[in-house]
């Protein structure tokens, strides 16, 4: 009992010191200076579509709403058959001012299909400038304008936007938002801080081509279920510059029930653990609560660190909620993070176990070093 306490103890001293790099660092990241060079070099904007997702034409459009002087959008789906064909065609007639188009992929011989969605949009991008954003992003009218400044620097090959994401009416959605924008976003932050990015996270990614092409292009990326990290690391390995933006997109993650969003996560688990698993291993002093309900339970006289952590872990939430990404949701909501502190270490827990996934309604094989295959 006491050795086990006494573990605990020193697992909790361990996430203290994590929240409190996590405040340090969100200062950091609002400190950086912000990108003051005009730029306003042609941007080719990359979107993979299938189905219609939440909200997905109010999505759209606010990527045609760019203020932003020279753009086009590019969009992809397998067939015309999918409802998003439709839409993205309106959608193309009703801002006849922005250049779209529609590319039909057919049935992807990849198993990564975002990939071979990109790799197709890629060659028939017109400008060097690639914004690659999910299908469930909305973004701030200046988001490109922002963009091109950054590029500006000739340095920067590789960035990608933190994201905001905004809950569905479904509990277990709300949850999984809690947790992005507290946990997910402060490891990006300390990983920043203390080892530089080396690595990129989607759903926002904007990149020059020649920086895809210098890792291996979409062919090798394709390989990786996380296409996004491994963009990012092996750019930064090259010597090119990779960083975090200061550009915050909204990432509408929409309603799911507890099966399918559980599903969600323990896929996400389960390759972070094979991108980084030195990192996924270091995930558990990111969630420092159930660590000091344990304690509490095998030691009640240990309630002043429990009150302690309570405010260490209430002050990163903020650092990273707040301070960043000015998050409704956790500033109206915040009395959910401890239930979603649980949820989270059981998913986490849950992800040291097992090698399938499930993507799309296909299950597949993940490999030690993060591809994957059809199961």
């Amino acid at each position: 009992m006491l050795l086990a306490s006494s573990i605990l103890a020193a697992l909790l001293v361990g996430s203290w010191v994590y929240c409190a790099l996590t405040w340090i660092a969100a200062r950091r990241y609002l400190a950086q200076p912000v990108p003051g060079v005009p730029n306003v070099e042609p941007i080719s904007i990359l979107k993979p579509l299938h189905g219609l997702d939440e909200g997905l034409e109010d999505n759209l459009r606010s990527f045609f709403d760019q203020m932003y002087p020279s753009f086009e959008i590019l969009f992809a789906m397998r067939t015309d058959s999918d409802p998003a064909y439709a839409l993205a065609l309106r959608l193309g007639a009703e801002y006849p001012h922005v250049p779209s188009r529609v590319i039909l992929t057919g049935e992807p011989p990849w198993p990564n299909a975002k990939c071979w969605s990109l790799h197709l949009m890629q060659r028939e991008a017109a400008h060097n400038l690639l914004v690659m954003s999910d299908s469930d992003i909305r973004a701030d009218p200046n988001m490109l304008r922002r963009l091109a400044r950054e590029f500006a620097n000739p340095g920067l090959a590789v960035t990608t936007c933190p994201y905001r994401a905004a809950a569905g009416p479904s509990p277990w959605s709300r949850l999984e938002a809690i947790g992005m924008n507290t946990e997910f976003l402060g490891g990006v932050l300390v990983a920043r801080m203390l080892d530089g990015m080396k690595f990129a996270v989607g759903p926002t990614i904007a990149a020059r081509k020649q920086a895809i092409d210098a890792v291996g292009g979409w062919p090798y990326l394709r390989e990786f279920l996380a296409e996004d990290f491994v963009l990012g690391r092996d750019a930064a390995a090259l010597g090119l510059g990779v960083a975090l933006s200061s550009c915050v997109v909204e990432h509408r993650i929409g309603s799911q029930g507890f099966v399918k969003n559980v599903t969600h996560r323990l896929r996400w688990c389960r390759s972070t653990r094979r991108s980084r698993p030195a990192g996924y291993a270091g995930q558990l002093f990111t969630n420092p609560l159930p660590i000091a309900l344990a304690l509490l339970a095998l030691a009640p006289w240990s309630w002043p660190a429990f009150a302690a952590t309570c405010l260490f872990r209430f002050g990163a939430a903020y650092a990273a909620s707040q301070m960043v990404l000015d998050d409704p949701l956790c500033r109206r909501q915040w009395y959910w993070i401890p239930v979603q502190d649980l949820l989270s270490f059981a998913v986490w827990a849950a992800g040291f176990f097992g090698n399938t996934i499930d993507w799309r309604g296909e299950e597949y094989i993940l490999q030690k070093d993060g591809r994957f295959t059809r199961a």
